[in-house]
């Protein structure tokens, strides 16, 4: 269910970061090493921006409140084991089971071992809980040129719920998934983020639509902070 822009992304800035040592060293085996050395100085600071983003935005976690979110987002749980962890923060958290793959599910799991008071929620109820939730929180499969987040399906409406009921809405994201993209609509993203296929019901062929991923228009990104 997951799609395959924030790899494409990610490969893009590492090709952008190490094509530049056959201009430094004109020595093919020079030239091989640094490759080696900048690759896994590249893979070390990706890991850490987790971190980094989970210490600056754990203060935006509201102690004692209520947290939604959607799906599951490594950044997002290193947000908030970070509150939880080191600001000793409490709060309650909603999940949203994340179909089509359910990924809410592993979340809401994940986080209940770690000791978070946790709710599974229906996609379909999230405007019925909104009412009930202090902010929202996201993690992001890529970040397009326009300033548009492109996400999990049930994003983009979960984002319409919380801008309706004036709920925050945060996204957290990682700087290499800043993609190459400019998409203005759902049908201007890549083929491979959107899935469709026939399923059998009765005697008639239903069309069934397996959207892995959507993205918020640039009019809902503006009421929302990245």
């Amino acid at each position: 269910g997951r799609s395959h822009i924030a790899l494409q992304s990610g490969c893009e800035l590492f090709l952008k970061y190490i094509t530049r040592t056959f201009l430094e060293l004109p020595d093919f085996e020079e030239c091989k090493q640094a490759i080696l050395e900048r690759g896994q100085r590249f893979q070390t600071i990706s890991l850490a921006a987790r971190d980094r983003i989970a210490s600056q935005a754990a203060a935006f976690v509201p102690n004692n409140g209520t947290i939604l979110t959607h799906g599951y987002s490594r950044v997002v749980a290193n947000i908030l084991l970070e509150a939880v962890e080191k600001h000793s923060k409490h709060f309650d958290l909603i999940v949203l089971e994340g179909r089509p793959d359910a990924a809410g599910v592993k979340a809401a799991q994940f986080y209940a071992k770690k000791g978070i008071p946790v709710r599974l929620c229906l996609d379909a109820a999230m405007g019925n809980i909104m009412e009930q939730v202090d902010v929202v929180l996201t993690g992001a499969e890529a970040i397009a040129e326009n300033g548009g987040v492109i996400n999990k399906v049930g994003t983009n409406a979960l984002a319409c719920c919380a801008v309706a009921n004036n709920k925050p809405f945060y996204v957290a994201a990682e700087s290499y998934k800043f993609a190459r993209l400019y998409p203005l609509q759902q049908s201007d993203l890549p083929l491979g983020s959107k899935q469709s296929k026939d399923k059998q019901g009765n005697s008639h062929s239903i069309k069934f639509c397996d959207t892995a991923t959507s993205v918020m228009p640039i009019a809902i990104d503006s009421a929302i902070e990245v």
